[in-house]
């Protein structure tokens, strides 16, 4: 069995921490739909790289826009979680857009399409040889 680092179970923290301040706390009316995906914290706990998807389309300047007022508010965010968990050192926030959903739904339709279009092939397949046994 795993034992858990630190740093996994403070990024664990600080994932639900930020989840529910950037939902709650952050007043910028450019934030759209937010979601922290995942958060990654250094060995020495100096930096968490924090994940985030956005909810409905994936626009880049939509992404960097929200980017820039995360990273705007991220000062105030650090000084709330300082306030919420324990830690000596609280780190310095950095989010990123978290690219894997999007992948991951273009990847699912590809699939969908060949699925679909194998199917079309077969069944276009099964009646011209049942045309040649006639």
């Amino acid at each position: 069995m795993r034992e858990f680092k630190r740093t996994d179970r403070v990024a664990d923290q600080l994932q639900q921490e930020l989840a529910v301040l950037i939902q709650r706390e952050v007043k910028d009316p450019r934030l759209g739909m937010v979601t922290v995906s995942g958060v990654n914290v250094s060995r020495d706990l100096g930096y968490a790289d924090a994940y985030i998807t956005l909810l409905g389309d994936d626009d880049p300047a939509r992404i960097k826009e929200n980017l820039a007022v995360l990273k705007r508010a991220s000062g105030f965010l650090r000084s709330q979680i300082a306030r919420r968990i324990k830690l000596r050192h609280v780190p310095e926030l950095r989010f990123h857009y978290d690219e894997s959903v999007s992948r991951g739904h273009k990847l699912s339709s590809l699939i969908d399409q060949a699925v679909e279009a194998d199917r079309e092939r077969n069944e276009g397949d099964e009646s011209t040889s049942s045309g040649d046994e006639r």
